[in-house]
């Protein structure tokens, strides 16, 4: 998935806030939940966040195009562990590392739902 980055992202040191890599991270996941899940996972599983960890490398700017990737690491009938990567398009740099742990619930109810093992495998690295 790509990215600019635009006006409103930039906070007062002059480069992307914070605030917008964790921004870019949710939206990558659900981007990547929609082209790989199928239409039946996707109506009755929705997604809560359990813990986000970011790790910052060098800041982004105005201007620049953003490569966002991600994939599953583990998971478990009740977590998915995701990965993002940030680069800058125009020299790979990397920007940022980020590992969030998911939660999968019941999308008509809000609680929480064991993973359907072909849901996982789906998603399996």
């Amino acid at each position: 998935m790509i990215v600019s980055v635009l006006p409103e992202d930039i906070d007062q040191q002059n480069h992307v806030n914070n605030t917008v890599y964790l921004r870019w991270v949710q939206e990558v996941a659900t981007a990547h939940w929609r082209a790989v899940a199928t239409a039946d996972a996707q109506e009755n599983i929705g997604w809560v966040v359990l813990r986000h960890e970011i790790d910052y490398k060098t800041p982004a700017c105005l201007g620049d195009e953003i490569v966002l990737r991600t994939w599953v690491g583990k998971s478990t009938r009740l977590t998915f562990e995701r990965f993002t990567e940030i680069r800058r398009s125009g020299d790979d740099q990397l920007l940022s590392n980020a590992r969030t742990l998911w939660c999968p619930i019941n999308a008509q109810t809000a609680r929480p739902v064991r993973v359907p093992a072909e849901v996982r495998e789906q998603f399996s690295i």
